[in-house]
């Protein structure tokens, strides 16, 4: 598994249990890459679904991946404050093609006062039962909600109060070149 050059775009790339593209991240600029962590910038980039429909995001995001961690992390910047959205994942990988992971439909929504809600349960359990999810990763996406929501209490990782202001700092630099 290589890693990403500070500064590179790279893509993201979203799968499925069953081996599925789910969704795709066309620009991302890499603001750190190292083999356990990446943690990147994009803005207004386009997304393709799993059934060919595009769309641009809205605003820019920082996004934290960790190869530790079942599950990804995504500060978009917005007028009243930064929201997240965290999807319940695999560890990422990076080869030459892109950043992959797997998405388990799980995801969490944390709002500016970091307030949270957890989303998509019956559409994780939909999937669990249609694509044989083992049961060993039903363990581990419930270990990492847990995980998860103790960075949300505790206001650790990309949940700290300057986390997504200064890597945005930074990627704007790269944004003026």
């Amino acid at each position: 598994m290589g890693v990403p050059s500070e500064g590179e775009t790279i893509q993201i790339h979203s799968y499925k249990h069953n081996g599925q593209i789910h969704r795709i991240w066309e620009e991302t600029t890499v603001l750190k890459g190292t083999k356990t962590v990446i943690i990147g910038g994009n803005d207004r980039t386009t997304v393709t679904e799993s059934d060919g429909r595009t769309w641009i995001t809205r605003e820019p995001a920082i996004v934290y991946f960790h190869s530790q961690y079942w599950f990804n992390i995504i500060g978009m910047l917005r007028e009243d404050g930064i929201h997240y959205y965290c999807n319940l994942s695999s560890p990422f990988v990076y080869d030459e093609e892109a950043l992959k992971y797997i998405d388990y439909d799980l995801d969490i929504k944390v709002f500016p006062d970091m307030t949270y809600v957890l989303l998509d349960e019956d559409e994780y359990e939909e999937h669990r039962k249609l694509m044989g999810y083992p049961e060993v990763i039903d363990k581990i996406l419930k270990a990492n909600i847990e995980k998860l929501t103790d960075m949300i209490h505790q206001r650790k990782g990309p949940f700290a109060a300057d986390f997504i202001d200064r890597w945005y700092e930074m990627y704007l630099t790269y944004r003026r070149f």
